[in-house]
């Protein structure tokens, strides 16, 4: 059930506040535009506030630690560059509607990225967890950074204003491994398999990057059911159709 997600791991819940859960890889294009129209949809509703958490989901949890060259990555996934740069057209038009001008075969090497879902987990404690969300996903599609190196996540951490040798003493003793594990977890015992995938209050669920109609729609359903039942307990949520194409399933970026 959706309320497995714990919004705030510093102790702080704002009960006022749209909670929304984020979930998502890094290494996922689909995540970076559905980041962005996250944000349009916000900017229309201006009158609510929102306590928003990025939570981890690994879109190829058997990626070697070291990752690999990211041609034999697209030639293992789809039979060829080539074939890979099909799969990419859509994305690549979604991501010029919001500013995203992707180069998919300039980007060297295909990364695990649990380490990155780390950073993102200690940027929360951090209070900059949605600026080191967005370095992430800038620095891996634009400026092609590995991010299963740590000492680049560490750089990315320092850029965000986080202690950098705290960060990296943190991937030194493999901290929170198994707290980020748990995490993914509960994602996929929702049933999630595909990102990105937004939990609104515990209970509404949409999948895929919609466009900031449908999210301010789901923002809606969410302040009428607060007005309809001001003590509500969790419940499942409740699923919104994803439009084809628009998030990424298990195993693909």
């Amino acid at each position: 059930m959706a309320k497995g997600f714990n919004l705030r791991r510093n102790g702080a819940y704002y009960a006022h506040m749209i909670h929304v859960d984020i979930i998502s890889d890094t290494v996922c294009p689909w995540c970076y535009i559905g980041k962005r129209r996250f944000e349009q949809a916000v900017a229309l509703r201006p009158d609510y506030e929102f306590q928003i958490g990025w939570r981890p989901f690994q879109l190829n949890p058997d990626m070697p630690t070291s990752g690999m060259p990211r041609r034999d990555y697209l030639k293992a996934k789809f039979g060829g560059v080539d074939r890979a740069d099909r799969v990419y057209e859509a994305v690549s038009a979604a991501g010029e509607d919001v500013g995203f001008f992707f180069d998919f075969r300039g980007i060297p090497y295909q990364p695990n990225s649990f380490d990155s879902h780390r950073l993102i987990r200690w940027s929360e404690f951090a209070g900059v967890q949605d600026a080191v969300v967005e370095a992430l996903f800038r620095y891996y599609f634009m400026e092609e950074l590995d991010l299963g190196d740590r000492s680049a996540l560490v750089e990315v951490a320092k850029s965000c204003g986080m202690d950098g040798e705290l960060v990296r003493e943190s991937f030194e003793r493999d901290a929170d491994r198994d707290l980020v594990m748990a995490e993914e977890g509960v994602a996929r015992r929702m049933g999630i398999n595909g990102v990105p995938c937004f939990v609104v209050d515990h209970k509404f669920a949409i999948s895929g990057a919609q466009e900031p109609s449908a999210l301010t729609h789901v923002f809606d359903l969410a302040m009428q059911d607060r007005s309809k039942d001001k003590i509500g307990g969790a419940t499942a949520p409740q699923g919104a159709r994803k439009p084809p194409h628009e998030s990424e399933d298990a195993g693909a970026d």
